[in-house]
């Protein structure tokens, strides 16, 4: 089961959800593929261990339609902000993310720090 898809979905309009695009979105346990374009394609991948946090948004038409928005913040240099837009099974996908990017950390026993302003410790000892 290593390393097979999970889910593979498609950008598609707000509009009846019709999948009229060029983008594709491949999730699987060890990262994140986004396919775009036409005449020109981009491939950007991502892998798991990278991803920070995963928010979902849904607009009204989203919902009229059974789609949504998952928006990955991820510390990838390319990509700081990975956005699935309009796919299907939105939620699904977002706890699948959350779930597999935190256990691919603790299997690479990957540390995340956040600086959280505290200063330099020259400011503390004065």
């Amino acid at each position: 089961m290593e390393n097979e898809i999970a889910y593979k979905e498609r950008k598609r309009w707000v509009f009846l959800g019709l999948p009229f695009t060029f983008t594709k979105y491949t999730v699987k346990e060890d990262g994140i593929t986004i396919n775009s374009g036409l005449f020109k394609t981009y491939e950007n991948d991502c892998y798991m261990y990278k991803v920070q946090d995963v928010e979902h948004t849904s607009t009204l038409f989203e919902k009229m339609f059974g789609l949504g928005t998952v928006i990955c913040y991820t510390g990838d240099t390319t990509h700081p902000q990975l956005v699935l837009e309009h796919i299907r099974r939105s939620k699904e996908v977002k706890n699948y993310i959350l779930e597999y990017s935190e256990k691919a950390r603790m299997r690479r026993r990957t540390l995340n720090t956040l600086d959280i302003g505290t200063g330099s410790m020259e400011e503390i000892d004065e």
